[in-house]
């Protein structure tokens, strides 16, 4: 990957989802570019994003957490789960978002609707990886397309 602040020649997300059987919860991480993600949160909120030496982590937390309530959607036997956003952080030149889907029933079908920076990049490719009782599945997107269905 090339600096965060140079045009990068792909554009990728990940998203991690593990069941943690344990806790009855779905743990989650999200790893997006550092200024795509600013790009598009600031065209969205109309305001100057910065996640690397932005002050105020509340208001940070506030509009990654509403952005990713928007453009990714998670169900697990056809019910709709809904996260708790547990905050990020910044790693090179990319941007990890934490979090949790709590009360989860043990996953056969895990549904997942995932156009993070869809509107902002035509050519986003969003990879989800799925793994529930060590039986871990993967899968890809590219814009427009945006569901992918895991059974276990």
């Amino acid at each position: 990957m090339i600096c965060s602040f140079a045009k990068h020649p792909f554009y990728l997300g990940v998203t991690d989802i593990k069941y943690n059987a344990k806790e009855k919860t779905l743990q989650s991480s999200v790893k997006l570019f550092t200024n795509d993600l600013e790009e598009a949160l600031g065209k969205l909120y109309k305001q100057k994003v910065d996640l690397i030496n932005g002050q105020d982590k509340e208001k940070l937390n506030s509009l990654l957490s509403d952005y990713l309530k928007s453009r990714l959607i998670v169900k697990v036997n056809g019910k709709l789960q809904l996260f708790t956003f547990l905050g990020f952080e910044h790693e090179a030149d990319a941007v990890w978002m934490y979090l949790e889907f709590k009360n989860c029933p043990t996953p056969k079908k895990v549904e997942v609707s995932n156009s993070l920076l869809y509107d902002f990049v035509k050519t986003q490719t969003n990879i989800v990886h799925c793994e529930v009782n060590g039986n871990k599945k993967s899968a890809k997107v590219s814009n427009p397309e945006k569901t992918l269905i895991f059974q276990f």
